[in-house]
């Protein structure tokens, strides 16, 4: 799970559209989708989004939390069968979502 963390933490950094929230010491990741351009108040709202859409549809059980005053997604690792493809599936989905509410081509 410390191992997945570390995979999921360099995905983001590495993505133009994601930040980390919060420096990855655990099994949990805060990050947010953040496109550049948005204030707190729309960045809660179009991830608040993402988080909903992502769990009715079943992609990821990710909550949400807030770190130092900013709203992010929470991606508690704690799975034996989580594979570096799942977290794959679920930073491709929260950047499809954000794109698509963001009104950026999907």
């Amino acid at each position: 799970d410390l191992a997945h963390g570390r995979y999921l933490t360099q995905r983001i950094e590495a993505a133009d559209d994601l930040t980390l929230c919060f420096p990855t010491a655990i099994n949990i990741v805060c990050f947010r989708y953040d496109p550049g351009g948005m204030d707190e108040a729309a960045l809660k709202q179009i991830n608040v989004e993402i988080m909903v859409r992502m769990q009715e549809s079943g992609i990821a059980a990710v909550s949400d939390t807030t770190v130092k005053g900013r709203h992010c997604l929470r991606a508690a690792l704690n799975n034996h069968r989580t594979t570096p493809a799942d977290l794959d599936i679920l930073l491709d989905e929260v950047r499809r979502l954000g794109r698509l509410l963001a009104g950026k081509t999907a």
